[in-house]
């Protein structure tokens, strides 16, 4: 077995492991995700490019991360009270409390960028705009 041959392979039972992992215990998302495997590995089984091979193989491992890491369970306990279920992997990122006061600067104009509002809020440009358009009619 050619060792491409074999990191497809690889790819294919890991991303099964993962989707069993991941959606442990609800069976819809495991039967969709054994399909949609199924399906992208089998759409691409005549791929004979091995750039092309190598790639989908480092999508398949970028998919496998994903959905480690970022895929959480919740389960509906009562109204308004859901049980999640977090893995060691999932990603957790500090929560900043929300701040009603804060005050939002408006962004920046980047380099290049056109400036739409002008130095009198556009209407400057809105009226030379405006005699254009008269004098092509």
């Amino acid at each position: 077995m050619s060792n491409l041959r074999r990191q497809v392979l690889s790819a294919f039972k890991k991303l099964h492991r993962t989707r069993q992992y991941v959606f442990q215990g609800d069976a819809n998302a495991l039967v969709a995700g054994r399909l949609k495997i199924n399906e992208s590995f089998l759409q691409n089984r005549n791929e004979s490019s091995e750039d092309e091979i190598q790639k989908m193989i480092k999508l398949a491992q970028d998919v496998d991360l994903e959905l480690r890491t970022n895929v959480i369970q919740a389960q509906k306990k009562e109204e308004g009270v859901y049980e999640l279920r977090i893995t060691p992997e999932t990603t957790r990122l500090d929560n900043v409390v929300f701040n009603p006061d804060a005050i939002i600067e408006k962004p920046r104009r980047q380099r290049g960028a056109k400036n739409t509002e002008g130095c009198c809020g556009g209407a400057a440009m809105a009226a030379l705009e405006a005699e254009v358009q008269d004098r092509n009619k």
